[in-house]
């Protein structure tokens, strides 16, 4: 299987690219967003009440809380709705720390605004912070909803902090995750009973209703609806597994019409194997080998995470396509050098790259890194890319470095930029591209930062969720 695919050389597949402008454009409209929230409070007398006594202002400043959140709320919804231009313009690493800071802040702007309402309606009320709590949760219109959406909220942030994550299965923390769209919805309910920033004025009105159908739109299309077509479009199902080292497996697919699927090498894909229970659980494996003709391939590691059943794959398999995702491609390439840094799976984009790329001999410098030769996956392979291709290969074994550091331990004794010049002369002229996990490709960035290589010219994806 892999000599008669690797005997026709990868098309390279022109993707249609995001907008230079199209990234200020989505920055600028999600602060635009922010700006509208507060000059609708405003509108509303807002700044009035927020300077009419201590009861009306804390309620006031609970409102503008409340909104903020919800606001944030649906920019996280949009962010992870897996928008293609917003994909291709930022890459999930960026869109991931977006929507964790949006997180993070809209659930504490969630908590100002229970807090501060619920005192300052105790003030007006001039009663005990307890029972006015009890009364707004039973007597007011859509709060039972809302404080059920809360209870989800905190259930979804808890598990999202990093102590809790590193805990879970990745199975599980996904499918808690998933609860965040339950608690947006519940939410909706509480806004359009209650909430007078919301049906306050047409003006208002037809901002939050735009907001909500647009953030419901792309999850439906983005996250359902596009999956759900290439899916049938395409009929992937698994052809061939193969091993490849100790834990690591290949899965070789075929599909009808792959080359009208818009992959490129280096990117992922979310997949679903209908192979019984757990089949509804997605995965995100990269390619090892781009669609060319009918047959593509991912590569995958066993980290105990539901990965260990991709080595029992039986031929035949069905397989539900969710993507592609990231930017680690040739679209970067501007066509000269190219250092290319791996660890682990961590060769499994990278090694898409090398085969798609049209690199001169000698152009191209890998530098792989692995705990044990017998870690080492794709040999063959690479030996084949040396050999026809002039790729310049270099395996870093060995147990891992007492520092931060993309080096072994052996080599420890030198800084991580002058083992990089070492190995790859000419990198600070080179496009550097980084896969590996998350502590790791960021000693590698700093490494290629301090060899002299432009921020802007190192591209990388992290193993880590």
């Amino acid at each position: 299987m892999t000599a008669a695919v690797a005997d026709r050389r990868a098309v390279r597949r022109a993707l249609p690219a995001a907008p230079a402008w199209w990234a200020d454009v989505a920055g600028s409209a999600a602060v635009l967003s922010l700006l509208v929230v507060t000059a609708l409070w405003t509108a509303d007398r807002g700044v009035q009440e927020l300077l009419s006594g201590p009861a009306t202002g804390l309620t006031s400043l609970g409102r503008l809380a409340g909104l903020v959140s919800a606001d944030l709320m649906l920019v996280q919804v949009v962010l992870m709705a897996r928008v293609p231009l917003i994909e291709r313009s930022f890459g999930q690493d960026r869109i991931a720390r977006w929507h964790r800071l949006a997180g993070f802040t809209s659930f504490n702007l969630l908590l100002a605004h229970v807090a501060l309402t619920t005192l300052g309606y105790a003030g007006t009320a001039r009663r005990g912070v307890l029972a006015e709590t009890w009364d707004l949760v039973v007597t007011y219109p859509g709060m039972l909803l809302a404080t059920a959406a809360l209870a989800l909220l905190v259930l979804v942030v808890v598990t999202s902090v990093r102590a809790a994550r590193r805990r879970l299965r990745y199975e599980s923390w996904h499918l808690l995750h998933l609860y965040a769209y339950l608690g947006v919805a519940l939410a909706l309910p509480h806004q359009l009973w209650t909430g007078a920033d919301f049906v306050g004025s047409a003006a208002a009105s037809a901002y939050w209703w735009t907001v909500y159908l647009l953030a419901l739109a792309s999850v439906l299309v983005y996250r359902l609806g596009l999956p759900a077509w290439r899916s049938l479009r395409h009929r992937i199902e698994v052809a061939a597994v193969v091993t490849e080292a100790p834990g690591v497996t290949s899965v070789w697919l075929r599909g009808r019409d792959l080359h009208r699927l818009p992959v490129r090498a280096g990117q992922f894909l979310l997949w679903r194997f209908l192979d019984g229970p757990g089949w509804s659980r997605a995965h995100p494996y990269s390619l090892s080998a781009p669609p060319n003709g009918d047959l593509m391939r991912i590569t995958v590691k066993d980290l105990g995470d539901g990965s260990a059943r991709v080595a029992a794959l039986r031929p035949g398999t069905r397989v539900l396509v969710e993507g592609p995702y990231g930017r680690l491609t040739g679209e970067h390439w501007r066509g000269g050098g190219i250092t290319m840094l791996a660890c682990g799976v961590g060769i499994t984009p990278l090694l898409a790259l090398l085969w798609e790329l049209p690199y001169a001999p000698g152009q191209a410098v890998l530098l792989y890194r692995a705990r044990t030769p017998e870690d080492l996956a794709f040999r063959a392979e690479l030996d084949r890319l040396a050999a026809e291709r002039g790729l310049v290969v270099h395996h870093l074994v060995g147990p891992r470095a007492r520092r931060p550091s993309w080096l072994p331990a052996y080599a420890e004794g030198r800084s991580d930029a002058e083992a990089l010049r070492r190995l790859s002369p000419g990198v600070a002229a080179h496009d550097v591209f980084l896969c590996g996990p998350d502590g790791w490709v960021d000693a590698a960035r700093d490494a290629a930062r301090a060899a002299g290589v432009p921020d802007a010219h190192v591209h990388h994806e992290r193993f880590a969720w």
